[in-house]
C-alpha cells in the first residue's frame, strides 16, 4: 500500500514530454511504451514561466480534471472526470482578477479563454496543475493538455496531441497522474 504522495504518483503513472531535437515547439510525449508526437509552446520551454510568453513550463504538473465537446465527440471513455463543455464556460487569464487561472462563467468581461472553441483545440482539454493549487500572478494561466492544430502548429504554452493519440491515452488518464515536461 502506498504510504507517500510520490509512491501514489508512481502507481498512477507519468506522462513525459521531451522537446524534439532541433524543434523548439515540437515534442515527444511518452507514456509507458507509447511515444507520440506533440506540440508545445511557440517559444519552446522555460523554467521561468510568465503570462503570455508562449512557452511551456518545465515542470511536473498533476492532472486535475478535463473538459470535452460532447456535441462533437461521442463515445469518449476515460477514468478521468470529463465535464461536457457549455457555451458559458470560460477560463480567466487576467492576472489582476481574483479569478485568475480559474474557470469562470459568461458573461465575463476581463481577459479569458473560451472553452467551447470553434477551432477544436479544446474538444478534449485536460486541466494541469500549473499555477492553480498555488497561484501566483503573471506565472501563466490556462496551461492545458489539449488537441493540436493541423501540422502540429505550436501552442501558446500548453501541450497538444492529435485526436487519435489523445483517444489512445484517455483510458489511462486519472486525476493525480503527472505530466512532466523536461
Amino acid at each position: 500500500m502506498p504510504n507517500s504522495r510520490s509512491e501514489t504518483r508512481k502507481k498512477l503513472g507519468c506522462l513525459v514530454v521531451r522537446q524534439a531535437p532541433g524543434q523548439k515547439s515540437r515534442a515527444l510525449l511518452q507514456y509507458g511504451g507509447l511515444t507520440f508526437p506533440a506540440a508545445i509552446g511557440r517559444n519552446g520551454r522555460t523554467i521561468l514561466k510568465k503570462e503570455g510568453d508562449g512557452k511551456t513550463p518545465i515542470a511536473s504538473m498533476r492532472i486535475l480534471s478535463g473538459f470535452m465537446r460532447g456535441d462533437r465527440l461521442k463515445n469518449i471513455r476515460s477514468p478521468l472526470n470529463l465535464t461536457r463543455v457549455r457555451k458559458t464556460m470560460l477560463w480567466c487569464d487576467a492576472p489582476t482578477h481574483a479569478s485568475y487561472n480559474r474557470p469562470v462563467s459568461a458573461p465575463f468581461k476581463p481577459s479569458h479563454e473560451e472553452l467551447m472553441r470553434q477551432d477544436g483545440l479544446y474538444d478534449i482539454c485536460i486541466v494541469l496543475d500549473w499555477n492553480i493549487s498555488s497561484r501566483s500572478r503573471n506565472r501563466g494561466s490556462a496551461i492545458f493538455f489539449h488537441l493540436i492544430r493541423p501540422g502540429y502548429q505550436p501552442t501558446a504554452g500548453c501541450v497538444g496531441l492529435s485526436l487519435r493519440d489523445m483517444q489512445r491515452l484517455l483510458p489511462h488518464l486519472r486525476r493525480g497522474m503527472t505530466l512532466k515536461v523536461l
